[in-house]
């Protein structure tokens, strides 16, 4: 992991996000103590298989309460 101030990121910026292109973890202090980090992006989400999730929520049974009455009575009980 890098570390740098936060003036040096002002100043190298696109060198930082670069860095964390490649795969580096940049940590961004100020006074000494650790304030920010840039990172890569996550790699992006696979679809979703529509007729598989059909598949699995019509082999589910239906709830017996509907979800607006459970939750109103959560609230009404001051459980959540």
């Amino acid at each position: 992991m890098t570390r740098v101030t936060l003036a040096d990121a002002k100043a190298h910026l696109s060198a930082l996000v670069d860095q964390a292109v490649r795969g580096e973890t940049i940590q961004i202090t100020r006074r000494g103590k650790p304030v920010a980090e840039i990172t890569a992006i996550g790699a992006a989400r696979e679809p979703i298989d529509l007729g598989l999730l059909q598949i699995l929520t019509g082999s589910m049974p239906p709830q017996a309460v509907p979800a607006r009455a459970w939750l109103r009575r959560q609230r009404d009980e001051a459980r959540y």
